[in-house]
């Protein structure tokens, strides 16, 4: 579907994002560009990995948040500057306050992981922790930069963002020159708006898919309704495009210059990123795996070469443990199924038989005996088993139920 309007001039230019480029020159790093074999059979064209999961602090955000940092007043920069955020833009108003000079302060949710907290004060910003949602830490750092004068530095919303954010565009145009298709994450609009402005001045014939996580997808209801409309509770893994309501800047740009906003489930990016760690040896955040999600659930619909931008590697390990399961699980290689047996000496034996007859490799086993929901000569088993495919998944629950076990999950 395409979502254009009438033709209007972007508050950003092309420009504005060379003069960006020029600004971030020995500060932001021209990422890799890197070939997927397995992509490109399933796509049936080149696709190419454009790896800001590389950049430096891990994500895109350094780029923006140094132009728009380097563009203080003086006296602005003498204020210093405030951010909001759980991670990816907080390390990059960090770093970028560091190299100019500038003191910092980050909020951040008092359940952000570890990792990003202390990589923000390793940046060599002062954090603090407020609130427990990203909405309740923005207000608390727009009400400190009314105390305080100092500037608040926005993650997306503003034309010097998004002119940084725009410099991966011309970057891809110089790596992948014959590229046809752009495919980009979308949050609240900052990235995917620098690139269409760089990409479409240059290349209009290039193609700009955006994509969102369906629990979060904010841009589909805004365009239908030509303003930007806030969605209630949005809900997903990729907390990078976790954005209940596009920015004012990026979402005119979006309208008129994306060609395209798609969808993705937690179950495709889930196998998005598992695609990036298992075949790429990428580690990527969900939100940066978001358009190799949308590449997995409809290869067929891409015009090549495909460039699908990877935006971020800043991952919690304990969310990446639960995402590497949640995507196995999603490819039938990691089964769990509760089922109950008779409880006498050697049953757990005979269970465990029946699975190696089918080859299923047990990860874990639990054992209940005492749940007042059992009969007397009852008990449940819990089993985690790692599987070879969804036909896999099928012939062990149909082995199980030929060998006379009740399977109830």
């Amino acid at each position: 579907m395409n979502y254009r309007e009438a033709p209007s001039v972007p508050p950003v230019t092309l420009d504005d994002v060379r003069g960006a480029q020029k600004m971030l020159s020995g500060v932001a790093r021209m990422t890799a560009m890197e070939g997927s074999r397995h992509l490109t059979q399933l796509v049936g064209a080149p696709v190419h990995f454009k790896c800001e999961n590389l950049q430096r602090t891990g994500s895109f955000k350094l780029r923006g948040a140094y132009v728009r940092i380097a563009g203080l007043l003086p006296e602005e920069r003498a204020a210093g500057v405030v951010a909001a955020s759980a991670g990816n833009h907080a390390q990059g108003v960090a770093l970028a306050s560091s190299l100019l000079g500038v003191r910092s302060t980050v909020f951040m949710p008092k359940g952000a992981p570890l990792p990003k907290i202390s990589a923000t004060k390793e940046y060599g910003a002062e954090v603090r922790l407020h609130g427990h949602v990203v909405d309740e830490t923005l207000a608390a750092a727009q009400e400190y930069a009314e105390a305080t004068g100092a500037v608040f530095i926005h993650p997306f919303d503003h034309p010097d963002i998004i002119a940084g954010q725009g410099t991966v565009g011309l970057e891809i145009l110089e790596q992948c020159p014959e590229v046809r298709t752009i495919v980009v994450g979308i949050g609240g609009g900052g990235l995917a708006a620098g690139i269409a402005i760089a990409v479409k001045t240059l290349r209009p014939d290039v193609r700009i898919v955006g994509v969102q996580a369906a629990g979060a997808a904010a841009y589909p209801p805004s365009l239908a309704a030509g303003r930007p409309v806030a969605i209630e509770n949005p809900a997903t893994m990729a907390d990078g495009i976790k954005v209940g309501r596009p920015g004012d800047v990026p979402f005119g740009i979006i309208g008129e210059l994306v060609d395209e906003v798609r969808t993705v489930t937690e179950d495709e990016l889930s196998t998005g990123l598992l695609l990036c760690l298992e075949r790429a040896k990428l580690v990527v955040e969900p939100a940066g795996a978001s358009p190799v999600a949308a590449l997995l659930s409809d290869p067929g619909s891409f015009e090549g070469p495909v460039v699908a931008l990877l935006s971020g590697g800043n991952v919690d390990p304990l969310l990446m443990q639960r995402v590497l399961t949640h995507g196995l699980a999603a490819q039938g290689r990691y089964l769990a199924v509760r089922l109950r047996l008779t409880d006498r000496p050697g049953a757990l034996a005979t269970l465990l038989g029946v699975l190696s007859v089918v080859d299923a490799n047990v990860l874990d086993v639990g054992h209940v005996r005492t749940d007042p929901r059992l009969g007397l000569t009852e008990a449940e088993v819990e089993l985690h088993l790692e599987t070879e495919g969804p036909a896999h998944c099928v012939e062990v629950g149909q082995a199980l139920r030929d060998a006379g076990y009740t399977v109830i999950g």
